[in-house]
């Protein structure tokens, strides 16, 4: 019966391991994507900055 008991305590504990660490590396993974999209704003940002400049020595 003892043994039983600490089987199963073992399985939970091994669950809410594997729960926590399937969490933390979702987490991650949305970190890094953040950060790609951050990037790519800014790379369109720039774009639009340069095509404004661009039009505006077009009209002068």
């Amino acid at each position: 019966m003892v043994f039983a008991d600490q089987q199963l305590l073992t399985v939970i504990l091994s669950i809410i391991i594997g729960v926590l660490a399937a969490i933390v590396y979702s987490l991650r993974v949305l970190v890094l994507m953040e950060r790609r999209v951050a990037r790519m704003e800014m790379h369109l940002e720039r774009m639009a900055n340069r095509i404004l400049r661009e039009e505006s020595i077009i009209e002068n």
